[in-house]
């Protein structure tokens, strides 16, 4: 296992590519995966990530990411996966070859544009399977929808809003409230819209309980480990190009608990196997004759 660049009491960020990583995770030890890839659209990261290959190129990668993300998740656990519709029915077929269908969640997206002879783009995907029956599945509730100007309801709900649960509405597979993160104070990259902090919010909240593992192998901004963070979540995270970002807004958030060692065993998630069968490829491939105890923990 390479070194982490920084843990707080709850996780751990490697800087790395994500399939080192995951190659490197035991099967089944995560309660939920999240994760918001690139999408291969030419979008400029300010970090010199070329997001823009050939689409067989960029699908074979996601292939075997999606598969390796799938073989993480525990009986019971769940994976969500961010893409847009396209990419999104793409992706489907992959995560079932291992999980099962539970959602397509619709996230409104505003300030897109048209796009030739199509529909206007308004929503983007979150897609959520698990590995058989959730283990956790909590149910969300949203505040009543308000005008922001009057500030009366929206709805009357047909004439039972006497009846309703004072906590709010459930959450359905459709959300209104997610359009991309504008804000300043935690964006990584100038002029790169980032993923809002409610929808990996949701997805850690929805799919698990306090204690539970949350791993996302897309960093970003940050957005999952913070969610994890603040609800006492623990998580495992990769970032290959901005790993100082993400510790310096953990830093900013969560004071208290950066570069503290976590409060879980990180070693024994991963597989020592696999640690040794490297360091032996490694040795042979330098021409020196492996051997019993050749590799050192």
């Amino acid at each position: 296992m390479i070194p982490p660049y920084v843990t707080t009491t709850h996780g751990a960020l490697f800087s790395a590519d994500c399939l080192q990583i995951l190659k490197e995770l035991k099967s089944g030890c995560v309660d939920t995966v999240f994760a918001d890839p690139p999408f291969n659209i030419g979008k400029d990261y300010k970090n010199g990530y070329n997001d823009r290959v050939s689409h067989s190129e960029y699908m074979k990668w996601c292939r075997e990411w999606i598969l390796e993300c799938c073989r993480v998740v525990k009986p019971g656990g769940a994976f969500f996966l961010y893409a847009t519709p396209e990419l999104a029915v793409q992706f489907a077929p992959i995560m079932g070859e291992s999980l099962d269908f539970r959602n397509w969640i619709a996230l409104t997206m505003k300030g897109t544009y048209p796009r030739g002879n199509r529909l206007y783009p308004a929503h983007y995907a979150l897609l959520y399977y698990s590995r058989g029956t959730p283990k956790v599945f909590n149910k969300l509730r949203l505040p009543i929808e308000t005008c922001r100007h009057c500030g009366k309801e929206i709805r009357d709900y047909g004439g039972h809003r006497n009846k309703m649960n004072p906590d709010g509405v459930n959450l359905s597979d459709f959300w209104t409230d997610t359009s991309p993160n504008r804000h300043k104070k935690f964006k990584v990259r100038p002029g790169v819209n980032e993923l809002k902090l409610t929808i990996p919010e949701r997805a850690v909240l929805i799919s698990t309980n306090p204690g539970d593992m949350v791993f996302d192998p897309f960093g970003g901004g940050g957005s999952t480990y913070q969610a994890a963070e603040r609800n006492e979540r623990n998580w495992i995270g990769v970032e290959r190009y901005d790993a100082a970002h993400i510790q310096k807004r953990l830093s900013e958030e969560f004071p208290f608990s950066v570069f503290k060692a976590p409060q879980f065993n990180l070693e024994e998630l991963f597989t020592r196997e696999n640690q040794q069968h490297q360091v032996l490829r490694r040795i042979e491939g330098e021409g020196v004759s492996a051997r019993p105890g050749a590799y050192i923990s």
